[in-house]
């Protein structure tokens, strides 16, 4: 790939990463996005840098083994996550990992996160998947997510965060969004003692839809 290439994935990971961002989806340096380039190389945030300023020179392209090939930059501490899930999930081409604060809640309690409210949720979303605590950074952890990663596209990391997968960084990004629409919704609706969930019957319709 040439190096033109190159630039360009990483300047639609650094737009995607200040969107993150100023949609108040994670702090100034919490999180990170990746995308694949090819089988042995992805772009990802560089550690360290300001979410909401984050430019292209600040997204580093890291081989499979985890090294960094760009002089100057520091990987992220969750970089082995990513790579871990890539090498978990071969079709996922992007990953966006987030603090949003609601979907985030449900990472510290028991409450399974509704996807059953709004029909949006339950086909972008299917299942959120919780994966276990680990030690951010650790091999533990991008065990953890990987594993989960082969069950859902959503993960709610305990204790941690969120992350999602796509096809490409809008389709990993809808689902944070989406993500964070249907935690407001379980938590209001709990509030407020009071909901209408889709019917089995609606579910069946969303499937059959969906082919």
């Amino acid at each position: 790939m040439h190096k033109e290439a190159y630039i360009k994935c990483k300047k639609e990971v650094a737009a995607w990463m200040r969107r993150l961002y100023k949609k108040g989806l994670t702090t100034t340096l919490g999180g990170n996005i990746s995308l694949r380039i090819d089988e042995s190389l992805i772009a990802i945030t560089a550690s360290a840098s300001d979410k909401g300023r984050i430019k292209a020179a600040h997204v580093a392209i890291v081989g499979a083994d985890g090294q960094c090939k760009d002089e100057g930059l520091t990987v992220s501490m969750e970089t082995g996550m990513h790579l871990a899930v890539y090498r978990a999930r071969p079709d996922v081409k992007a990953i966006v990992h987030a603090h949003a604060p609601m979907g985030s809640l449900f990472a510290v309690i028991e409450q399974s996160l509704n996807t059953n409210l709004l029909a949006e949720a339950h086909v972008i979303l299917g299942v959120p998947c919780k994966a276990a605590y680990a030690a951010p950074g650790s091999e533990q952890l991008a065990a953890n997510v990987a594993d989960a990663s082969k069950a859902a596209n959503v993960i709610i990391m305990a204790n941690h965060g969120v992350l999602a997968v796509g096809s490409n960084l809008m389709e990993a990004f809808d689902r944070i969004e989406v993500l964070e629409n249907a935690a407001k919704m379980t938590v209001l609706t709990t509030l407020l003692k009071d909901k209408c969930e889709l019917s089995i019957n609606q579910l069946a319709e969303l499937k059959a839809l969906l082919g």
